[in-house]
């Protein structure tokens, strides 16, 4: 029998993800008036947040990576990219998260197929389109190619399928240019994926702030995870570990170059949501209530530092 903790009373409670629904709403108004104006581009942004949260529900309700809850992780998810107000504006990185989980919706699918090329050829068609509009997204693409080989998908047919799929857009993308006399249109994304600022470690102070704060939250949550996940399945193993090693390779990226921090981290905060929310519903103790409760705390004293650092 579980423990009356509040952690407890929250992931399990019926209005928790219309809760979190509305305090984003309320974060995302107050954004609004205390920072300058951004015209459609906050709602806009508003939306693709939400069509994201909805995709990240879509993948545990598919994949069963949170056995209990199917919407603690798009909670998470929302609160945190409410409480970053430099990620409200309208931008590529907005984009992007919505092409990484419906890449990795497909991915996962494929998991020991004997016939995984479809959902590779998929994965990697939104890979691509979603490097469109942030072209560094054809970044992780490797790191695509290793949860393939983790879930016994990758083949040579699959490989070259995976090839196709990427640059299935950029089809599409070369016939307009084409069309229209505009290769500047094409050459473009490839001028900006080789583009790299020299590495600095340089960050702004809600920049460090927010990923301090991620930091934390993720090495918990996939620790504890890393300790305990001989409870869970094979294939949920499967799924997390990519989670995580996404996560990492998000960081590590960010890291390297902060200059890109701003369009990375919608995704590493979806990335985040999947192991913090498998820790908040699945472990039971009042170490974990603690953590939960510093952890909410902290989420909301990090938006009034945000606020009053781009204020």
């Amino acid at each position: 029998m579980r423990e009356n903790l509040f952690k407890n009373h929250v992931t399990a409670g019926r209005f928790t993800l219309p809760a979190a629904i509305v305090t984003a709403t309320a974060c995302w108004l107050l954004g609004a008036v205390l920072l300058p104006p951004s015209g459609t581009g906050s709602l806009v942004s508003f939306l693709l947040y939400v069509g994201a949260g909805y995709l990240l529900i879509g993948m545990n309700n598919t994949f069963a990576i949170i056995r209990m809850r199917a919407s603690v992780q798009t909670s998470i998810f929302l609160l945190l990219a409410a409480v970053c107000p430099q990620l409200h504006d309208l931008q590529p990185g907005n984009i992007a998260v919505l092409a990484v989980l419906a890449g990795m919706f497909f991915l996962f699918r494929s998991y020991q197929q004997p016939q995984p090329s479809s959902n590779v050829f998929l994965a990697f068609v939104f890979l691509g389109a979603g490097s469109l509009a942030y072209p560094k997204l054809t970044l992780y693409a490797p790191l695509f190619w290793t949860g393939c080989h983790a879930f016994r998908s990758l083949q040579v047919k699959s490989f070259f399928a995976s090839l196709v799929g990427w640059a299935f857009p950029y089809w599409f993308l070369a016939g307009h240019a084409i069309f229209h006399g505009q290769m500047e249109l094409l050459y473009a994304p490839f001028r900006t994926l080789v583009a790299f600022e020299p590495v600095n470690f340089q960050f702004r102070q809600e920049e460090a702030a927010t990923m301090g704060y991620l930091l934390v939250l993720f090495a918990v949550s996939a620790g504890h995870y890393l300790v305990a996940s001989y409870e869970d399945k094979i294939r949920t193993r499967s799924y997390l570990h990519f989670l995580i090693w996404f996560c990492c390779y998000t960081f590590l990226f960010m890291t390297l170059q902060p200059s890109e921090e701003t369009a990375l981290l919608p995704m590493l905060l979806a990335g985040v949501s999947f192991p913090a929310g498998h820790l908040f519903v699945l472990t039971d103790g009042r170490s974990i209530n603690y953590f939960f409760i510093a952890m909410f705390v902290g989420l909301f004293a990090l938006f009034v530092f945000n606020l009053w650092m781009l204020s």
